[in-house]
């Protein structure tokens, strides 16, 4: 059984969506959650930004989490010694690896490309610092330049950790897979790598976990599916997935992603969607008929998954599509016990209601006609 590992860059490649900001305050939060979900490691910011975003790593470092902490760098001999010196061990340094990106960005060759990021992990490691290095655009970048880049590199600095980045969501699943068993045929045996996906057309999971699956070791998420433009795989969906659809392991703990969710909505200024997968107000909830029947008689008929594992519950509303099972439900769990008339009646205005409003009944107003038609009161109108 395979184990997923997680390098989470919410509070790097998150924090870069449009709009997003997070303070000290925030960041800490954010970072002590990833550690208790058990999140292996957490790139945690850019110290080439700034002296504000040198003091919040700081403040994370401080805070002696048991989470593996990285940041994130060009290939710059600068970026470099302001990593340096925020005393974080891990260095991750990224460069473009596409010749689209080398030359439009940089006006470099590949060469160029290659001694440039030679020459910086050189430097890093001289430094005594952990180096990953990160391979931009690496899905339009030709097959064996890639692994030129990563046997050189490997072989002249000892180093195994390389991510590949769909940077602007090019692949789709089955080349992802076929790409990244392609790369680690050529390469050594030795070789971790990670793949972070971008969600342009979204695929980001899906490519996240085709990648892993093809041999790819890490992968890089972000807890919401925060991130440039369409935003990075979510976190709590490729973690899900991993477990339930491919049986493979990994050391999340399940029961904490709805906390660290609510946690980074809150701090992103972002609305969670009802419907978000796996931590969506929604994702538990039903109001068809026949779904509720079929859950009340097993619930594996309309469940992946028991939404216990997330420390949630299935939840019956009422509304257009309701039947009797879920009206039935509703009442017996606030011990109401109607005649079948009252029954009747009580049905009807709640698919007359929700059709009206567009909306679901609420509870309230359910025990009011309830009230209503025992006391024997005509059907109000709406």
């Amino acid at each position: 059984m395979k184990r997923l590992r997680i390098c989470d860059t919410t509070l790097r490649d998150g924090e870069q969506s449009a709009g997003v900001s997070f303070n000290r305050k925030e960041k800490l939060s954010i970072a002590t959650q990833l550690a208790e979900c058990g999140v292996e490691q957490a790139e945690i910011g850019i110290p080439a930004m700034g002296k504000r975003e040198q003091l919040d790593i700081y403040a994370i470092m401080d805070l002696n989490l048991p989470i593996t902490l990285l940041t994130w760098n060009r290939a710059v001999i600068s970026d470099i010694d302001r990593a340096k010196e925020t005393g974080v061990p891990w260095c991750h340094i990224s460069i473009p690896v596409s010749l689209l990106q080398l030359q439009s960005k940089l006006g470099w060759s590949q060469e160029q490309g290659l001694r440039s990021i030679l020459m910086a992990v050189e430097y890093a490691r001289n430094r005594d610092m952990i180096v990953s290095v990160g391979m931009e655009d690496a899905s339009r970048a030709n097959l064996s330049y890639l692994v030129e880049l990563i046997t050189s590199i490997h072989q002249e600095q000892g180093i195994t950790r390389f991510r590949y980045a769909d940077t602007v969501s090019m692949h789709q699943p089955v080349e992802m897979m076929g790409r990244i068993s392609a790369l680690l045929g050529e390469v050594s045996s030795e070789i971790e790598l990670e793949v972070h996906c971008h969600n342009d057309f979204g695929l980001a999971t899906a490519n996240t976990l085709c990648g892993i699956t093809a041999g790819a070791v890490w992968a890089s998420t972000t807890v919401l599916g925060l991130g440039e433009r369409a935003g990075n795989a979510a976190l709590e969906e490729v973690v899900m997935a991993w477990c339930h659809l491919y049986d493979g392991e990994c050391g999340v703990r399940r029961d904490a992603l709805q906390a660290l969710a609510e946690t980074v909505t809150k701090a992103s200024g972002r609305r969670l969607p009802e419907a978000k997968p796996i931590v969506g107000s929604l994702v538990f909830t039903h109001e068809s008929g026949i779904h509720v029947d079929g859950l009340h008689k097993c619930a594996s008929t309309y469940q992946s998954y028991d939404p216990i594992e997330l420390g949630r519950e299935h939840k019956v509303v009422l509304g257009t599509h309701s039947g009797r099972s879920a009206l039935r439900y509703v009442l017996d769990k606030e011990g109401i016990k109607p005649n079948s008339l009252i029954f009747d009646k009580l049905l009807y205005r709640v698919q007359r209601y929700a059709r009206k409003q567009k909306r679901n009944v609420d509870l309230a107003d359910l025990k009011q006609w309830w009230e209503e038609e025992y006391q024997g009161t005509e059907i109000a109108s709406f």
